[in-house]
């Protein structure tokens, strides 16, 4: 993973570069909030995919990037998960001056 960390960070002084990697960020985070959850709560993908009756296919695809879920199919994968879903809007300028 080193190696694909120090490429990204060589990537990034290139502003086009950084501009699209910094628009993919949202998606990122969705992602990995999922994926940590579902590990949290103990749960494989099966597990989810058998509690909420969505395919585990399905989550493998929200899971790798490859499908953007929709704001119900996350509410019934933080309900599988005995999680709340929560989602924010933050100011811009206010996301900037947090360290």
């Amino acid at each position: 993973m080193t190696d694909f960390n120090e490429y990204v960070k060589q990537q990034m002084k290139d502003a086009a570069f950084r501009r699209e990697y910094e628009a993919l960020e949202p998606e990122f985070t969705i992602i990995q909030a999922l994926i940590d959850a579902r590990k949290a709560s103990g749960l494989t993908q099966k597990q989810l995919s058998d509690i909420t009756g969505i395919a585990q296919a399905d989550i493998s695809k929200l899971e790798n990037g490859n499908a953007n879920p929709s704001l119900r199919t996350l509410q019934r994968l933080a309900n599988g998960m005995g999680a709340e879903l929560k989602i924010e809007f933050v100011r811009t300028s206010d996301r900037e001056q947090t360290p």
